[in-house]
């Protein structure tokens, strides 16, 4: 790739920054994780900021660094560091509009290893795309999208570096239009996920009954993806991030099971070889999105073990079988997404390969 500046189209030229150094980037001292501290925004904003004649150039900065605040020692941000470093910038200097170039035309309608015909969301909330970032879909991760989220108006464009004339998708504060006709954003599949099923009658008419559920749970240290209670019962899914291998796997849900029987808590069902089916849409039309959701999954012979819908009015979650699992997304992706030229065109598609005759 060549600069349009510079010597090449007559243009400012580049000029090179070290976040770490020039810029200011200042982080706590985890260094292979650092948290951006707050010192950091007027810090680039006063690099970044011309002073009277000095002449324009092209910022390149190295992103995915920053400087310990106590030690001094370069630190790097962990997962999505680089576009951290982006979204920070743009705050910084109170942007309305960051890009980060990826490999796909923006954020899809699910994974397209997985599913053809996946098609590219014009716009995304914070809140989704936070959403499908825990839940599996890799764009972004939301540690990434934090400072913009902390603002008023900066807003997050995926665009893809292999098809530069498509729009990408936007990712604000605001849906444009409103979000009455807005129904669902995405599907994401997490694999590998385990269930347990804790029954006691002790929990009937209790309190605390959780808190002991979730104490346990922290004494293993292990994370929970989604909840579902009923009187006598709690399923819970587990993360499996926490679970590195196999061997690990069976030792940590053996400790996982005995600490709730040896308490005299509960009986404990454990089950592996879930997917968790999470759809990423408007919660508030729950109704219609479920009904043709379980209409898809019935046609297509998937069966449900558990179904989570949170607080958030953005995601319902569903675990079925792994062996299902691609069955289950497809499905579900054809009753929500049949394509029709002129609203939205597949992922990879340009206007003249899908005109019609």
């Amino acid at each position: 790739a060549g600069w349009r500046g510079g010597g090449r189209g007559g243009g400012p030229p580049p000029r090179q920054y070290d976040a770490f150094d020039a810029l200011g980037f200042v982080t706590t001292d985890e260094f292979e994780n650092g948290n951006i501290l707050d010192i950091t925004y007027p810090n680039v904003a006063a690099a970044l900021t011309l002073g009277k004649g000095e002449p324009a150039s092209i910022a390149v900065v190295t992103g995915f660094l920053g400087r310990g605040q106590k030690t001094g020692a370069i630190a790097t941000l962990g997962r999505g560091g680089s576009d951290l470093s982006a979204t920070v910038i743009g705050a910084a200097l109170k942007l309305s509009e960051v890009q980060v170039w990826k490999d796909v035309d923006g954020v899809l309608s699910a994974d397209p290893r997985e599913v053809q015909g996946t098609v590219a969301m014009a716009f995304l909330s914070f809140q989704e795309a936070t959403e499908l970032a825990y839940f599996g879909a890799q764009v972004l991760h939301p540690q990434s999208m934090r400072p913009a989220m902390d603002t008023e108006n900066l807003c997050v464009r995926v665009k893809n570096s292999y098809n530069v004339h498509a729009p990408g998708t936007l990712i604000g504060h605001t849906r444009p239009g409103g979000g009455e006709a807005w129904l669902l954003t995405s599907i994401v599949r997490k694999k590998n996920v385990t269930m347990l099923d804790i029954v006691s009658t002790r929990m009937l008419g209790q309190y605390g009954f959780l808190a002991k559920v979730f104490a346990i749970m922290n004494n293993n240290g292990i994370s929970v993806d989604c909840v579902a209670t009923s009187e006598v019962s709690v399923s819970l899914t587990l993360d499996p991030a926490k679970l590195w291998s196999r061997d690990l796997v069976k030792e940590e849900l053996d400790s996982l099971v005995q600490d709730f029987e040896e308490n005299g808590i509960a009986r404990v069902k454990c089950t592996t070889g879930h997917s968790l089916i999470s759809l990423i849409g408007n919660v508030e039309r729950n109704n219609e999105i479920m009904e043709r959701s379980f209409r898809a999954l019935g046609a297509a012979g998937v069966k449900v073990k558990m179904i989570s819908q949170g607080a958030s009015k953005t995601n319902i979650s569903m675990l079925v079988d792994d062996e299902e699992g691609s069955a289950a997304v497809n499905a579900i992706h054809a009753e929500f997404f049949p394509f029709e030229y002129g609203e939205i065109l597949p992922s990879g598609s340009t206007d003249a390969d899908n005109a019609p005759p």
